[in-house]
Formats: structure tokens, sequence, C-alpha cells
């Protein structure tokens, strides 16, 4: 039997963007590096917190928010968590009712993912309901699927705290509450927009990668006590990691990626209902495909990378929904819970271009833009889709400005 310099147990939630952590094990990206990686399935982000809490796991696929709300004692058991890698950019979706969608086109919605388009049309069909509120789902309060599920709505002119009702549901019980009429919609990630379509009759009505492009979803959460004791094996993982997302990115690699995930083991579900993410040809009603290059970004647009902006921009978001005072104690523990200085410390030897800075201006970049003196490494376009900017340096007046709207 093979002895490795490292032992790690990773928890997961069965969901596409697993993806990293699941062929590092099983495409032996991790083995090169010594790891012997364990992963363990979830249902619930309450539980794999709990686990980390209690040293079951020592790493796990998590929610990009989460971390920032143990450290902040936002939830219980909170350990002490780091963010030392993301996980991809984008891959979720806003999924609603077929009957929904049908208003919506009728008050201007189009099959383009348009997230002002469809947005407004929504806020024109709540102007003309008499029933009760609509009801969208998310799948935890402390998720990236909340808070961009809020901004969409309330960049669209409807206040998310009155004129419709969030509640919140594990990702695979969305299409059933979806049919039977429990909800009207929801922010989920894959495969669950594509099951809502293909079994429910759902349409989607946008995506992350038009609400905020080149935004975080999922991350490597990391017990810190187990991080500040264990410095070469967290740094090995991370060089697993990003060769596995190295490989996830590779278009010839799509097929056989699908069928990996769909194992038993994993996500347990058809490779019909994997494709279209990892391809970006979203089936987005029964009548409609959208090609969405960007719909789920495993490695370009340094999408491993932990902005300290990201962390920043999610902060904003606990603030303006009353999760969290603001306060600048609170505040540097948000922006010191993602750690890009463990993430090139571990991946210098790989020879990667990566980010000079730690954070930037998101939505400042409106294309795909080369960066750094070698231009080796390209980001962006970065945007919100109402055009607005979140400058990290300037938060007090970001959050000013929220509460206008």
């Amino acid at each position: 039997m093979k002895k490795y310099r490292h032992e790690i147990t990773a928890g997961f939630l069965p969901l596409l963007d697993s993806a990293l952590l699941i062929v590092a094990k099983e495409k032996g990206f991790a083995n090169v590096e010594q790891v012997d990686l364990t992963l363990v399935r979830e249902r619930s982000w309450a539980t794999v917190r709990d686990r980390l809490a209690v040293g079951h796991f020592e790493v796990a696929h998590i929610l990009a928010p989460m971390p920032i709300a143990c450290n902040l004692g936002l939830t219980a058991p909170a350990p002490r968590m780091i963010v030392p890698m993301a996980l991809g950019l984008g891959g979720n979706a806003v999924t609603v009712s077929g009957g929904l969608w049908w208003q919506m086109v009728d008050n201007g919605a189009t099959a383009d993912l348009d997230a002002r388009s469809s947005g407004g049309a929504l806020r024109q069909v709540i102007t003309q309901r008499t029933e009760e509120r609509l009801r969208f789902g998310v799948v935890h309060p402390y998720s990236a699927h909340n808070y961009e599920l809020r901004y969409w709505l309330a960049a669209s002119g409807i206040d998310p705290e009155r004129e419709v009702e969030i509640v919140t549901l594990p990702p695979a019980d969305m299409g059933n509450a979806l049919k039977d009429g429990t909800i009207d919609g929801y922010c989920a990630g894959e495969p669950w927009n594509t099951f809502g379509v293909l079994k429910r009759g759902a349409h989607l009505a946008t995506v992350k990668a038009a609400i905020w492009k080149s935004s975080p979803e999922k991350v490597l959460g990391v017990n810190a006590r187990w991080a500040d004791s264990h410095p070469e094996a967290l740094a090995a993982l991370l060089r697993a990691i990003y060769n596995a997302s190295v490989w996830c990115a590779e278009p010839a690699n799509h097929e056989e990626l699908a069928r990996l995930l769909s194992g038993h083991a994993y996500i347990n579900k058809s490779a019909e209902w994997l494709r279209p993410a990892l391809t970006g040809e979203l089936k987005i009603g029964l009548r409609y495909t959208q090609t969405v290059k960007d719909f789920f970004v495993p490695n370009a647009k340094a999408a491993t990378f932990p902005w300290k902006s990201h962390a920043l921009w999610f902060y904003t978001q606990m603030v303006r929904w009353g999760q969290v005072a603001h306060a600048d104690p609170h505040q540097r523990v948000a922006g010191n819970t993602y750690r890009p200085d463990i993430y090139r410390s571990a991946l210098k030897t790989l020879g990667l271009a990566m980010p000079a800075a730690s954070s930037k201006v998101e939505g400042a970049l409106r294309m795909e833009t080369p960066v750094g003196s070698s231009g080796a490494l390209t980001l962006g376009p970065d945007g919100f889709f109402d055009g607005n900017l979140f400058d990290p340096d300037r938060i007090e007046e970001y959050l000013a400005a929220q509460k206008q709207l």
C-alpha cells in the first residue's frame, strides 16, 4: 500500500462546482503531491460547517461567504476558517417556474439570460400581482446565491425584504418545490437549474455570470487551526487542486468530467444534467438553448485566486441585509478570511502568472484584459449588470449608496 506524506479529509456537497476536489482525487493530482485525499459527501452546508468545526474535516467545498460568517460569529458552531483558494467562478442561475416565466415574457423578458431585461420584467409582474408575494428559494442565508439574488432584485427595483419572500431549501429540493408551487423560483448551482428545466418545466431567467461577471461561488474552506499546524499539507493540496482546475478547464476533458461527476459516490445524477454547465450550452427552457461561455470557469481569469475584494463584497451584503453591523473590526475579519498570501506561497513553484494585488475594483474591467508586465494573465470582464463598481477601499461610500437603492 502506498504511503503518503499527508492525509486530508474534505467534505463536499454533490454539486458541479465540487469538480476540482473530485478531479484532484480521481485523476491523481493529489497522489502526485503525496496527499491521501478522502472525500465525504454531505447533504447540507450546515453539516459541512459543523464537521469542520469539530475536526471531522480539515477542508471543505463550501459556500464562498460562509467562512466569513463563521469568523464573524454569525453561525454556530463557528470554526475559525480561512479561504486560501476559490473553486472556480460562476456556476449559478436564477430559475423560475414555467408559469412565472411566461408572465415575465409578456412584460419584456427575453430568452438571452439578460439580467436587466429579466429583472425589469419581474418587477412588472410583481407590480401587477394581486395574490400573495412571490417566493424564491436560496440554499443558505450566508451564500452567494442569497446575495446575488438580492442584488439582482434590488437593482431591478424590487425590494427583497417586502415585495418577495426568500426561503432556504437544500439545492436538491428546489426543483420539486418549484413544481408543487411551494416556491416560484430559486437561485442554485448546477445541476439543479438544468434539472428544473429538463424535468420540472422551469425556465432560466438569468445567470450568475450575467449578474456579476467573474464572481466566486464555492471556495476551499479550511479549519484555521489545522492550517496553522499543517502548512506543507495545505500547500500540497492547493497545488493538486490547481492542477485539477487546469484539467477541468480543457474542453477535451468535459465529457469524461461529466461522467466522473455523475458517479454514485459524487453527484449521482445523469451526465446529461451536468454536461450543459461544462460546455456552456445551457438548456434554458424546453425549447431554448443559450451559449454562455463563462457560465462556469474553473481556471481562466485567476478563477482559483482568493481575492480579498470578493470577501469584502460579501461582507457589504451581510451588512446591507442586516446580518451584521458595519464596524472596522468586522471589516478586517472579513478581509482577512481570504488568504491570497497562502495561495501565492503554495503555487509559486508552479511558475504561474498570478495577480500582483490581493484586491481589485470589482466591475472596473469591462472586457478581458491582460495584466502584469508579461500580459500572461487575463482578467475580466468582472462587471455588475447595473454598471456599479465596488471599490474595497471605499466601503463606507458603497454601503451608503446601497441604502439609497
